[in-house]
């Protein structure tokens, strides 16, 4: 039996969402935002129960040059095993029933609710795909940023930093999907992707009150299990210390052009994947602005249409918009 508490959907609510016909209207979403890291993200069925374990080179073997009658020494290659977690991102949603069957709009009130479980889902799956911490959040899995956060770390070689500090910056990714690079994992035996449970009408506790009292209600369960796999991370560059209050004229812009050009350049291979830069709307603005006044120029981004759908490019790689990607990143040093 459920546990109804204060965070459910009250009458006031149910009046908010009706239209003067007593109808259930297109709520116009303002907290809806764009995330096309999630169109490009790779998926496959992790290994483990709980990820992936990969296998990595760590060193080559040693070879020489021999004369006649001259041997050489045996050698060997090193490798290491790294184990990728999953996550698991859940949501659930109670409603009275008598509350949602007000006016028979049950379905389409309900769908309207879950419509933004949908959108919150999404945006946390973003958010955490950039930002998520084990270490400090142990629930979460670990995202990009902290893999590539210190100019004197092993990979700080794929850390082509803009030069801001302060704590008003923000980042351009340059990512190469593959199987053999980068790709999102679910669990072995379980499915890819969000999963939807209509558990349809159940008996609920309440809390609000009389504690212990029950009643009907429609119960809905969200579910969706995964993390990523950095599986080489030379097919991942991150363009951090982007100063945001730095983005007002077009003279600055060739410093970001000039920093993604730097970014491919870090990548041995860019066609061995799906690559795609990922930038927030700010930095997007600013690099379409720069397009424009850098036509005569011979440089900048240009359009091409994709399955219907003008697409952004730099140098041939997509541009994607990410609103997850802050501008409150901390300075990395």
């Amino acid at each position: 039996m459920s546990t109804l508490g204060t965070n459910v959907l009250t009458l006031a609510d149910w009046a908010k969402r009706l239209d003067p016909n007593g109808k259930v209207p297109a709520i116009v979403e303002l907290l809806s935002q764009t995330n096309e890291i999630l169109l490009d993200m790779l998926f496959k069925e992790g290994n483990l129960a709980t990820g992936e374990r990969t296998t990595i080179r760590t060193g080559l073997p040693t070879v020489a040059w021999r004369l006649l009658n001259n041997g050489v020494q045996p050698s060997k290659s090193r490798t290491a095993q790294i184990d990728e977690s999953c996550g698991m991102l859940e949501a659930w949603s109670e409603v009275d029933k008598k509350l949602a069957d007000l006016n028979g709009n049950t379905a389409a009130f309900r769908l309207s609710e879950a419509m933004a479980f949908l959108e919150a889902m999404n945006q946390e799956m973003a958010s955490t795909l950039f930002y998520g911490n084990s270490s400090t959040d142990p629930e979460e899995f670990n995202g990009l940023s902290v893999r590539y956060s210190s100019l004197s770390a092993a990979n700080a070689q794929n850390i082509v930093s803009a030069g801001g500090s302060g704590s008003d910056n923000s980042s351009i990714w340059l990512l190469v999907w593959g199987a053999q690079s980068l790709f999102g994992v679910f669990p072995k035996g379980s499915k890819a992707g969000l999963s939807h449970y209509d558990h349809g009408e159940v008996t609920i506790e309440t809390t609000a009150g009389i504690a212990g009292t029950r009643m009907r209600g429609y119960q809905d369960q969200w579910t969706w299990d995964c993390g990523i796999v950095l599986k080489d991370w030379r097919y991942a560059v991150r363009i951090p210390n982007i100063d945001i209050s730095n983005l007002t004229g077009e003279s600055s812009a060739a410093d970001l052009r000039k920093l993604m050009v730097k970014a491919m350049h870090r990548i041995p291979n860019i066609r061995f994947g799906k690559a795609a830069f990922y930038v927030n709307r700010t930095v997007a603005e600013f690099l379409d602005i720069q397009a424009i006044e850098a036509v005569s120029a011979g440089g900048g981004t240009t359009p091409s249409n994709v399955d219907g759908q003008m697409i952004q490019r730099f140098r041939g790689i997509p541009l994607r918009t990410c609103d997850a990607l802050l501008e409150t990143e901390a300075a990395v040093s």
